[in-house]
């Protein structure tokens, strides 16, 4: 199965950006016009899109409604939006403003059984289990804070719940170019074969790429090595069309 390739757009102050190990003071601006951003994936092939509001997630409630309201006007892509979600009506909030998915992560941890009732209520199609890990446990706040819930333990209870999809961060990775944590995510997988799981993290090129597919992990979000020119979207297809 060939892997989904989801290119990311992170908003600070309405500018498509890049942290640095989840650091806000280590950001750098790639295009000042997200949407425009969006755009030119869509000109590209791509399907689908992650956006994460990382003012949202600094601020506890969803900052960039705009921006993805226009992303989701202007362009046909699938969106799955993050940052911010701290209650229903953000959740609302971000379906209005069309998301076609949304990831929630710190409320799977502070408030699991308000997670379990969204799960009900919007199905298991609509809601992306957001795990971002720092040392083998689960991060939430945009990365601020550390919880006492470990990776595979945090990621059972809610797949036994019905969760299919996870998007997985390991945050020592994100934005450094220094390599996916592919051992990780085959854990994840060994452990859950069954689930659509989202690796993030580290990706500095189209051989990461390549390694993830190999090791049979459904898809893949990549920012920082897009921006620099790092990924090669020609070579890409071509290897996965002759694979």
């Amino acid at each position: 199965m060939k892997i989904e390739l989801i290119p990311a757009i992170d908003i600070i102050g309405g500018k498509c950006v890049r942290l640095t190990n989840g650091d806000y003071g280590l950001k750098t601006v790639y295009n000042d016009d997200p949407v425009a951003q969006a755009r030119g994936f869509e000109r590209l092939g791509f399907k689908r899109l992650h956006i994460v509001d990382l003012d949202g997630a600094k601020a506890k409630h969803i900052v960039n409604a705009e921006t993805l309201e226009r992303i989701a006007r202007e362009t046909s892509l699938v969106i799955d939006f993050g940052g911010g979600i701290k209650s229903e009506k953000d959740l609302q909030k971000a379906f209005s403003a069309g998301a076609d998915m949304v990831t929630v992560g710190s409320i799977a941890v502070s408030q699991p059984r308000t997670f379990l009732d969204w799960l009900g209520a919007y199905g298991p199609g609509k809601l992306i289990l957001g795990a971002d890990v720092r040392n083998g446990f689960v991060s939430i706040n945009g990365w601020k804070e550390d919880s006492q819930e470990a990776l595979l333990p945090f990621l059972s209870k809610y797949i036994d719940a019905g969760v299919i999809n996870v998007l997985c961060t390991d945050i020592s990775k994100d934005g450094t170019l220094a390599g996916p944590a592919v051992d990780l995510y085959s854990k994840v997988m060994g452990a859950f074969p069954h689930i659509h799981l989202i690796a993030s993290g580290g990706v500095s090129g189209n051989e990461d790429i390549m390694r993830l597919e190999e090791a049979g992990i459904p898809a893949v979000v990549f920012g920082k090595a897009w921006y620099e020119g790092k990924i090669d979207i020609e070579k890409l297809n071509k290897w996965r069309t002759t694979d």
